[in-house]
């Protein structure tokens, strides 16, 4: 396994080991060999995670990426070019944090746009885990199922150019607390979300929180739904990347997150801070960390109809601005879905160069939630809770 130290551009850039070949077939380039002609650049592609809520470990076995300048081909179209690992290769998911990424390879690519990304995993044999998750607080290896990751590949829609004579870094990020499904046996499947950002156009925003805090979540959100998420480390320090530039996408809200049950800390959130392509935006230093108080956590939990297969997650709101606190996928089976959430008033504060970032506990919000259920389908459904004293039971959604 080959796993990059965070932001090592040089690293980024280096030629990779022959334990990765490439192959291209139905239209790419036939020769998989290095970018040679004008005509030519080159696409590499690595994987990072955001933080898994409840597990330890969540692996997964890549076999190879696929990219295609249609968003709409299929699997037996023509204009894929497929980036194959030699040996199919099993990483956990949870070690791609704070700006680690894994190398999956590369490939030469006429000079264009692409709009679509593919990514094939492995699939389980007998009793060969290419793909499981280890729950937090057991060490076995429980299966975690993938039905069609081992055929056609998860699909991303996701542009991005390939300029001639330039080598592109894609960065495939695997969101594994938003991807793993429970079932009603107590099993686990994969209903995958994966998003690709161009290193070209994106940079980072780090920070670090106090000590007695690491382990907290820590995420990078625009208009209420997570872009980007890690795990501060030991020390505190957390990284988001990559994050698009802000004069592309807009500014980006930090919202730091320690719901441990029962007795977690107050959330805090930082506005509008924004991201430079190639660069590093801070939020705090190891010398004043932000510092959250301590806070009981209490826990919603509900159903929502089974065959919705729904999404829920749970929004703080200040001022006009929603934050995304928390989330968990419904039970595939039984629909029933749980959420930790601090009940004490979130921290809030504005973006400035000048650190440290004032924080101001809202009152208003103290253990106030809106939990959104959303399903396969698109439609949503909201449910306004009240936590600050004490857990809700029974907040149901019916589709």
């Amino acid at each position: 396994m080959k796993i990059r130290s965070p932001l090592d551009l040089a690293k980024i850039l280096a030629v990779l080991p022959a334990s990765f070949i490439v192959v291209a077939c139905g239209g790419g380039d036939g020769g998989g060999s290095d970018n040679t002609t004008s005509t030519n650049g080159t696409l590499h592609v690595s994987m990072t995670d955001a933080p898994a809520c409840g597990f330890d470990h969540v692996f997964v076995t890549v076999s190879k990426v696929r990219v295609n300048a249609s968003n709409s081909a299929g699997d037996n179209d023509g204009g894929w070019t497929d980036i194959a690992l030699a040996t199919p290769q099993r990483v956990d998911l949870l070690s791609l944090t704070n700006g680690v990424l894994f190398d999956l390879g590369r490939a030469p690519l006429p000079a264009g746009q692409y709009q679509q990304v593919r990514l094939v995993l492995s699939a389980n044999q007998g009793n060969s885990l290419a793909n499981a998750v280890v729950v937090s607080g057991t060490t076995a290896e429980l299966p975690l199922a993938t039905p069609s990751a081992t055929q056609s590949g998860y699909k991303i829609i996701q542009p991005f150019t390939v300029p001639a004579n330039t080598l592109v870094d894609l960065i495939l990020d695997f969101n594994a607390c938003k991807s793993i499904v429970q079932q009603g046996n107590g099993g686990y499947s994969l209903k995958p979300v994966v998003t690709a950002t161009p290193m070209t156009v994106s940079g980072s925003i780090t920070g670090f929180v106090a000590t007695a805090q690491a382990g907290a979540t820590v995420y990078a959100e625009q208009n209420g739904k997570i872009v980007r998420g890690t795990v501060a480390d030991a020390s505190g320090k957390f990284v988001l990347t990559p994050l698009v530039q802000s004069s592309t996408g807009g500014n980006y809200d930090v919202v730091i997150v320690d719901n441990k049950l029962p007795s977690g800390h107050a959330t805090g959130i930082i506005g509008a801070v924004p991201v430079t392509a190639s660069a590093t935006t801070s939020v705090a230093t190891a010398a004043s960390p932000i510092t959250l108080p301590a806070s009981t956590t209490n826990t919603v939990s509900g159903t929502a109809t089974a065959s919705a297969q729904a999404a829920v997650r749970a929004l703080q709101t200040i001022g006009s601005v929603s934050y995304e606190i928390a989330s968990a996928n419904a039970n595939l089976d039984t629909g029933a879905y749980s959420l930790a959430l601090p009940a004490a008033a979130p921290l809030f504060g504005t973006y400035s160069t000048t650190l440290p970032i004032t924080l101001s506990a809202v009152s208003s919000a103290a253990g106030q939630y809106s939990v959104q259920a959303t399903s396969t389908g698109g439609a949503t459904q909201t449910n306004n809770v009240n936590v600050f004293n004490g857990g809700q039971s029974g907040v149901n959604f019916s589709f």
